[in-house]
């Protein structure tokens, strides 16, 4: 079934897991003895880049892509713990941009 949705179009790629985590779009869920937690999935091959700050954006543009993520972190961590470790990673991916 995999290998048929794959031929349908060359921008398609889907893969079958079976684990204890699944990942669907930025939602990265952990089934840990019967408890899922939910975290933000980061894809592997994407960079943690933004939008430069001496870009040539409008102000709110900048603010607004902190409050995403941190909204983002807000909506998908189960718990205290997953939102300080994605925090922690906003801050050093808003640190790398400058």
């Amino acid at each position: 079934m995999i290998k048929k949705a794959n031929d349908f179009h060359p921008n398609i790629k889907l893969e079958a897991n079976i684990g204890s985590c699944a990942s669907f779009l930025d939602l990265l869920i952990n089934n840990k003895n019967g408890v899922l937690f939910t975290s933000v999935y980061h894809k592997p091959a994407a960079e943690p880049c933004v939008v430069p700050f001496i870009s040539d954006h409008p102000r709110h543009v900048f603010s607004n892509i902190i409050q995403a993520a941190l909204r983002r972190a807000v909506r998908y961590s189960s718990t205290l713990d997953i939102f300080e470790k994605e925090r922690r990673a906003i801050r050093l991916m808003l640190l790398y941009n400058g």
